[in-house]
């Protein structure tokens, strides 16, 4: 490589390099940007359920935080009277993603596993318009 080569692959690599900058500082301010904490409970806190359609679960939690739990694959079972809800606690009762809750759906008879897809903890407002019939 002669010198004018050398100057030019300088000169290249400087401005690409000015050009990629503020893309970098852009990933590093969200990677420094505080996240919000998790929401976690305990099952030993949960106190209540209701379902209000067959994919969706509500959990009242410490009598007053309610848990929408969406699932993967709900099932009919969940609004029929006279059934509930079984949960499998394997080491730590702590819940924050769905894979933490192990839940089945039993009528007496047989249980019927029910996978979580997402949990999301209601605000004030959202709890205020659930309708009263389904209200955990």
């Amino acid at each position: 490589m002669n010198a004018k080569s050398m100057i030019r692959a300088s000169l290249l690599t400087t401005v690409l390099l000015a050009a990629a900058a503020p893309a970098f500082a852009d990933a590093a301010a969200k990677d420094a940007a505080p996240r919000p904490a998790r929401a976690c409970f305990s099952l030993s806190d949960w106190s209540g359920w209701s379902a209000p359609d067959r994919n969706t679960l509500l959990m009242r939690v410490r009598n007053r935080d309610v848990y929408r739990v969406d699932l993967s694959h709900g099932t009919s079972q969940l609004t029929s009277p006279g059934v509930h809800i079984v949960s499998v606690v394997r080491g730590t009762d702590t819940v924050c993603r769905p894979i933490d809750l192990d839940l089945r759906v039993s009528d007496g008879h047989f249980a019927m596993p029910i996978m979580a897809k997402s949990i999301t903890r209601l605000s004030a407002e959202e709890i205020a318009a659930l309708p009263k019939r389904d209200r955990p």
